[in-house]
């Protein structure tokens, strides 16, 4: 035989039970096996960042899921949303005098009965969805992967396909005489006789029943969930919230029910709590062989920047003057507005959350708001990959679910409009608020926004208590006064002198700051000890000059201190950076006394 004799992208479950064969086959105890890699993952990581073999294999999406066949490769990204758990399963099992595997798998290859020799293991499950707030440019930026089944699929499949563009459903994932080796169509075993087994010990082991769960809300309803199966990870790897990338084994088998026939023993003794709940037409699974945590630049096409200091000086200077046109000729707004796309919390000193930089910015009106505020969203979806708008009324906070909140009943976390990945950026248009009353609601609400602008921390709703999540969320606030709900960081009034009508932006352009934005943002930074000495001094000196000063400001003043040398590429504060910084405090302050 010339080559391998499976296709890690196609035949995915190939590479697994031949690499488990040849462990068992050199003296490994099947027992011993449970959360252990014995060498499937390793040959995958191979196949995807040794040989390059991570392009080829297609993004899952609503759009794609409409061609990817059952038991091929696949990738995922998404937040979790959700932890389900554990599940028990049958990992290994003897058929006849042959060891064989179920990991990574829904079903088993060959029946299996209650006498059958096998290995109970377990795995956990995951609850993904598209990032909230994720913009379309993100999406099209994605490495665009050519369908590799193109020939495999029938001319009468692509014309259903494209009646049936809408309804996934309807889609029949793998055509008889293309079946790949262990991708096995489950009605035609049933026809054969060769009973398709469950793999029937899905038992959550959460609190709570699942035999009611529903994984799939209104709110997603236009997007694709995923349930991913984690295998061999310690669970500090994987933390709600966090934006992960998947790759996997796909399984999507909408005729594929569990059989809880009187005569299934199998099922009698382990299948207290099924997945029967979860539709796999509206949640496909993923048996997950390989993932990694993604940051902002993780997002961006093209290839990266050299930024070199001149270069860094060039894109910031072009950036700073898009923004200054967005805001109506406002460069000190400007800067500011740079100096908060560019924060984040990167310390955590009891409840204090160190890097973050909310910013107000006021006088706006309904007219303004329509002008200005359109631009700056618009601006906010063309730079960042992740952001929100929420519009802060009275009615909206009496009826709007803020946190996320623990329903015992479906076993499941409700997602609250506040469940939002690290890096996100939220406007709040405060704009339209008027007199009215806060409900109970209303006010818990005010309350979970007030603790996030505050601490950076999310208070999740169990019930029969709250637990604070810690969040990284860029928090930009547009009222006409100062907000008395949500105390920013900075409070700015914004002073437009003109509408720039024109704010369109070369594509090239756009991207080059897209990188500047995430890998300024990233970088690390110090004070060093002689500029430490000087920065002490000239804070004595403002405290002394101005006795309202306190220790709130003076930490602003050194958090802005740092972005402004990141802004620049720096990573260690200069006396340069730190009198542009006090200068741009003076002229914010002079405009709040003018507008008083």
């Amino acid at each position: 035989m010339v080559g391998l004799p499976y296709d890690c992208l196609a035949n995915p479950l190939g590479a697994v039970r031949l690499t488990f064969e040849k462990a068992v086959a050199s003296g490994s105890d099947p027992a011993t096996l449970d959360g252990k890699d014995w060498g499937a993952a390793e040959l995958f990581r191979q196949f995807l960042f040794d040989d390059d073999g991570l392009s080829q294999v297609p993004m899952l999406n609503q759009s794609t899921i409409k061609w990817v066949q059952p038991n091929t490769l696949v990738r995922f990204r998404g937040m979790i949303q959700d932890m389900l758990g554990n599940e028990y399963y049958v990992g290994a099992y003897k058929d006849g005098n042959m060891w064989r595997t179920n990991k990574f798998a829904d079903t088993s290859r060959s029946p299996m009965d209650a006498s059958s020799d096998m290995r109970i293991w377990e795995r956990r499950l995951l609850y993904c969805v598209p990032i909230p707030g994720q913009n379309s440019w993100v999406e099209s930026s994605h490495e665009a992967v050519r369908n590799p089944y193109t020939n495999s699929i029938s001319p009468q499949r692509e014309k259903r396909q494209r009646e049936d563009d809408a309804t996934m459903a309807d889609v029949d994932m793998v055509e008889p005489g293309h079946d790949l080796e262990d991708s096995p169509n489950p009605k035609k075993m049933r026809e054969d006789g060769m009973a398709l087994e469950p793999l029937g010990l899905q038992k959550i082991a959460a609190e709570g029943n699942l035999s009611t769960l529903s994984l799939v809300p209104d709110a997603e309803r236009n997007s694709l969930p995923c349930l991913v199966k984690i295998y061999d990870s310690t669970e500090s790897d994987l933390k709600l919230n966090d934006v992960f990338e998947f790759v996997g084994i796909f399984t999507f088998d909408p005729d594929f029910t569990v059989d809880r026939d009187d005569n299934d023993e199998l099922a009698d003794n382990f299948c207290e709590d099924t997945l029967v709940c979860l539709p796999p037409t509206k949640v496909p699974r993923l048996h997950c062989v390989v993932h990694r945590k993604l940051a902002g630049a993780d997002f961006l096409s093209g290839p990266q920047l050299e930024l070199t200091p001149c270069v860094i000086k060039e894109v910031r200077e072009a950036l700073l003057g898009h923004l200054t046109a967005v805001l109506g000729n406002d460069r000190v707004a400007a800067q500011y507005m740079l100096l908060h796309l560019l924060s984040r919390v990167h310390a955590r000193i009891d409840s204090i959350a160190v890097g973050k930089l909310s910013l107000n910015l006021t006088c706006f009106n309904k007219e303004s708001i329509s002008v200005f505020g359109n631009h700056l969203k618009l601006a906010m979806e063309n730079l960042l990959p992740f952001t929100q708008c929420l519009p802060l009324t009275v009615d909206y906070l009496n009826t709007v679910s803020l946190a996320p909140k623990k329903d015992y009943h479906t076993n499941r976390l409700e997602s609250g409009v506040l469940q939002l990945a690290e890096g996100t950026h939220l406007t709040i248009d405060e704009t339209s608020l008027q007199t009215g009353t806060l409900n109970s609601v209303g006010c818990e609400n005010a309350r979970v926004l007030k603790n996030m602008m505050d601490s950076q921390k999310v208070e999740y709703d169990f019930t029969y208590y709250k637990m604070e999540m810690a969040a990284d969320v860029q928090l930009l606030i547009l009222s006409e006064g100062k907000s008395n709900i949500l105390p920013a960081d900075l409070v700015l009034p914004l002073r437009p002198s003109s509408v720039d009508s024109a704010l369109g932006v070369d594509g090239e352009m756009l991207k080059a700051w897209r990188w500047y934005l995430a890998t300024m943002k990233s970088l690390p930074h110090s004070i060093e000890p002689h500029m430490q000495k000087a920065v002490e001094d000239d804070l004595v000196a403002a405290r002394q000059a101005d006795r309202s000063l306190g220790s709130q400001d003076f930490s602003r003043w050194l958090t802005m201190g740092r972005l402004m040398s990141v802004s620049f590429g720096e990573t260690c504060l200069s006396m340069e950076h730190w009198q542009m910084v006090r200068e741009l405090e003076r002229l914010r302050k002079e405009r709040l006394l003018g507008n008083m």
